[in-house]
């Protein structure tokens, strides 16, 4: 029976080693990976029958001249293969089944923890570690499901030709069964030598594929610079490392190669040989000849998928070491109570996060983000919630509707249904504010007299939205990467959103409008485009709470003055949270905040800050001494 791919719940995988993560995949389908080794054995042992038949067709049949006995055997020789290419059949349609089950099951795992960690992965893992795994890691953990089949079918098959070995000859059975030993301890030092060359390999690799990442990513920004001439021959320098590595590895895998070949080769030689001197001095028959050549050609194929699966859990063995690496990725601590890892995944929404914190998250993502160091989450897999360090054992209730935010730290208050404008004097005292509104960071905020903390994560998720305007945009057409957080949107929401984030025209300039596909982080938009799609996809969210962090930095004056106007209209009624020192935003807000040395200074609006505030008038100004006049 076919898997079900992809799996609707891939299970809890066991993270205590790579061996043990192989042996869960293996556990997720039990049923299956026996009816494989039972086709595996059968066949391989099948092979064995064979070379039977032709010596009784031989001795009963040619040698004694029974034309009838010949006729038979014959006959049992050819159904013997046909079983044979049936067995064959299923067993390879078996372990493709194992294979893919383990490979999906693997993506799943992998891709729930991606958005369990959210914006916390690039922190802990490289772009391209991540890649890597998900290109290669995990195909080479699935190849090692093959063990399981033709690998366990090899063992028995073994056995089983040295049985009958030992019924025409015990010398020639106890040759097989130190031959094929000695034969495994040739190759084992060359895979051990293959898992040390690999692993380096890999690391060596997954590190280059993250500079290739952050070249691409950022080669207008070198072009403008006069900096790819000097990034391209690191890059190639890096490359002629790899390459140096990937040949050491390939010199070991070509010696294992070869003696999976030639080992098996020289052992059949020296059988087949002692055999025929026996048959010389008429220790066993023409026959028995026949049958122990047919015998010991049997076994290469058995001793072949034996290295040949000796292979594979090395690599595998690297890949899964890799893939556990990953999946022990912890969240930081946001404290107070989590969601379940259902709900989460339920809650998850593509393009809903970006490199250094979230970006649309109204359908949440599926875990916190937050500076690194916090205290650690709960282990992937656990049943509910979890207490951390520095909020309650269990969940509370939420606020029923809207609700003033207080951050005590700051001494912030913003009003429900208020635009509130932050102004901080220093920028990461503004990221640190929205970190700790958003929770994604443990503070003593509280969101109408409750504490955050103590509000289950995935209601925090979908009420509250903290949107960078440097947030990750995913590949796809312009109305999907739109609507990634709210996929209900319709055509009247797009364009709403589109107007008040002033992004008519960049529908407009695209050639198939909002069909248009954009590339990964939507790199053929100029910055200003891409900042108010990312604005649209925020505004299209329609979250309870709105917090925005310098969502205009990358626009003109022109545009800049637009969208104050339209956020205000399009967010009335709404708490909506604007960290920014633009003139244009802070004077549409009902209220602005000074923050200084991560306090509120000052409170009240801006034309009344910008007269009794010198501070603020400065931090407006942006150290223009005409401007700040001009403002007084």
């Amino acid at each position: 029976m076919s898997p079900r791919i992809p799996h609707p719940e891939p299970g809890t995988p066991d993270l205590r080693g790579p061996l043990r993560y192989l042996w869960w995949l293996v556990r997720c389908q039990p049923w299956r990976v026996l009816r494989g080794s039972l086709f595996g054995t059968a066949w391989m042992t099948g092979l064995a029958v064979r070379p039977y038949l032709i010596s009784r067709a031989v001795d009963d049949g040619l040698r004694a001249g029974d034309n009838r006995a010949l006729a038979l055997w014959v006959a049992a020789i050819v159904v013997a293969g046909v079983a044979l290419s049936w067995l064959g059949i299923m067993r390879h349609r078996t372990m493709t089944f194992i294979r893919e089950d383990a490979k999906a099951r693997s993506a799943a795992v992998v891709l729930r923890q991606l958005s369990r960690v959210g914006a916390v992965l690039p922190r802990r893992a490289a772009a391209g570690e991540v890649a890597t795994v998900g290109g290669t890691d995990i195909d080479r953990a699935a190849q090692v499901m093959t063990v399981t089949g033709p690998g366990v079918g090899a063992v028995i098959a073994y056995l089983v030709v040295a049985v009958v070995l030992w019924s025409i000859s015990p010398l020639l059975a106890l040759c097989v069964l130190v031959g094929v030993p000695s034969v495994v301890l040739v190759v084992a030092p060359l895979l051990r030598r293959l898992e040390r060359a690999e692993s380096v390999y890999r690391q060596q690799q997954g590190e280059l594929t993250a500079r290739s990442g952050d070249i691409v990513a950022g080669l207008r920004v070198l072009a403008g610079v006069g900096g790819r001439g000097l990034f391209a021959r690191r890059y190639a320098a890096r490359s002629r490392d790899l390459l140096v590595e990937g040949y050491r590895v390939g010199a070991v895998n070509s010696w294992i190669d070869a003696a999976t070949v030639a080992v098996p080769g020289l052992f059949l030689a020296a059988v087949v040989w002692l055999s025929a001197r026996m048959a010389v001095t008429g220790d066993i028959s023409v026959g028995e000849l026949v049958a122990v050549y047919g015998y010991v050609a049997t076994l290469v194929v058995p001793v072949w998928f034996l290295l040949e699966g000796g292979h594979q859990l090395i690599r595998g063995r690297v890949a899964a070491r890799r893939i556990v690496a990953l999946l022990a990725v912890e969240p930081d601590g946001v404290g107070g109570p989590r969601d379940t890892p259902a709900r989460a995944r339920a809650a998850t929404v593509p393009g809903s996060r970006q490199p250094a914190r979230p970006a649309t998250p109204v359908a949440a993502p599926a875990g916190p983000a937050t500076p690194s160091g916090g205290p650690a989450g709960p282990v992937l897999g656990s049943a509910g919630p979890v207490p951390t360090p520095g909020g309650p054992a269990g969940p509370v209730a939420d606020p029923g509707g809207p609700a003033d935010l207080h951050d005590r730290s700051s001494g912030l208050t913003v009003r429900a249904g208020s635009l509130t404008a932050v102004a901080a004097a220093d920028p990461a005292d503004a990221l640190a504010l929205a970190d700790r509104l958003g929770r994604y960071a443990v503070s003593d905020a509280t969101w109408g007299g409750v504490p955050l903390t103590a509000v289950e994560l995935d209601e925090v998720r979908a009420r509250i939205l903290v949107a960078d305007h440097d947030a990750y945009l995913f590949a796809g057409r312009l109305r999907e990467v739109l609507r990634g957080a709210r996929p209900d949107g319709d055509r009247e929401r797009i364009a709403s959103a589109l107007h008040a984030a002033s992004a008519e025209d960049v529908v407009e300039a695209l050639p198939d409008g909002l069909d248009t596909p954009l590339d990964t982080r939507a790199r053929s938009l100029s910055g200003g485009q891409r900042q108010r799609v990312r604005l649209a996809r925020a505004l299209l969210a329609e979250p309870e709470v709105l917090i925005l962090v310098e969502p205009t930095s990358a626009v003109d004056a022109h545009t800049e003055a637009r969208i104050a106007e339209r956020l205000r209209r399009a967010r009335a009624g709404r708490t909506t949270v604007v960290l920014t020192t633009s003139p244009l935003l802070l004077g549409r807000a009902d209220e602005v905040a000074h923050l200084v040395a991560g306090r509120v200074a000052a409170t009240g609006a801006h034309a009344d800050l910008l007269d009794r505030d010198p501070g603020y008038r400065r931090l407006v100004a942006r150290g223009d001494a005409d401007a700040e006049q001009a403002l007084r």
